[in-house]
């Protein structure tokens, strides 16, 4: 083990959608520690200039890197899509993002060549999950499905509601009619809602999480650089704004209760 081994892991979001990639981090190596960073008072990025977001984002950089961690995952979609590249030129850790690691593995899982992606407005916009998909597999059609609605059904604990059924069916059924073999959950809310769109979409389509995926690609990594962690974890949360309002949903994401929560200002 090196000594950055003891170093924590940088997970960051535009809120709290990212802490569907920390709690996976959690349940596949607890050793780990972990800081979470939610920019919640310039949420949502999505509406933001390129420009714009790829400011927040090296700022967010920069203020984990100052804390010594030792592996950078972008947890946001929107951050991944547009500004991936300046993290990864600013940083001198490694850089993970959920676009990389669910496009990956949607290439590699899909048999019929055709897959679906969900997510926001912004990161269907973006045609990012296509691009990386096709780096991987260029045969691969790639059906995107905009989801605004998902976020605050999630957001208000409405996982198994009939409106959220109902969404999902309207949203999904484009998706389905092209006989799509493979869905990737574009939005780190989404896979609060794998139990209900996996009864919707069937057993003959298999569902990618980019936050299980994004964290098998983290336990490789550190394995392969010897920087995996064995001691006791420590988690810390910070902010930018209604800290309150983080941890009461954040609790829902996470799945436990959630340690103090920093607010940040910038």
């Amino acid at each position: 083990m090196t000594p950055a081994a003891r170093f924590p892991i940088g997970v960051f979001d535009s809120g709290i959608g990212g802490l569907t990639v920390m709690r996976a981090l959690m349940q596949r190596m607890p050793q780990e520690s972990i800081l979470y960073f939610g920019d919640t008072a310039r949420v949502p990025y999505g509406v933001k200039s390129v420009e714009t977001i790829a400011h927040y984002a090296t700022q967010i950089t920069e203020f984990l890197l100052a804390r010594q961690v030792k592996l950078l995952i972008v947890a946001c979609n929107t951050m991944a899509a547009v500004a991936v590249q300046a993290i990864r030129d600013l940083s001198p850790v490694p850089v993970l993002d959920v676009i990389e690691a669910g496009a990956r593995v949607a290439a590699r899982t899909t048999r019929s060549k055709q897959v679906g992606v969900i997510g926001t407005l912004a990161t269907v916009a973006s045609g990012a999950y296509q691009r990386a998909i096709h780096a991987h597999e260029a045969s691969v059609t790639v059906r995107s499905q905009a989801c605004p609605l998902f976020v605050p059904l999630v957001e208000e604990g409405w996982l198994e509601h009939p409106v959220t059924r109902l969404t999902a069916q309207e949203y999904l059924a484009p998706l389905l009619a092209e006989r799509i073999d493979t869905l990737v959950l574009g939005c780190t809310h989404y896979p609060l809602l794998k139990p209900l769109l996996g009864e919707v979409v069937g057993p003959a389509v298999t569902l990618v999480d980019s936050a299980e995926t994004v964290a098998g690609e983290t336990e490789a990594l550190l394995a392969a650089r010897d920087l995996a962690h064995h001691g006791e974890a420590r988690h810390e949360f910070f902010v930018t704004d209604v800290p309150q309002r983080f941890q009461r949903i954040g609790e829902l994401f996470l799945g436990r209760a959630l340690e103090p929560v920093h607010v940040v200002q910038w």
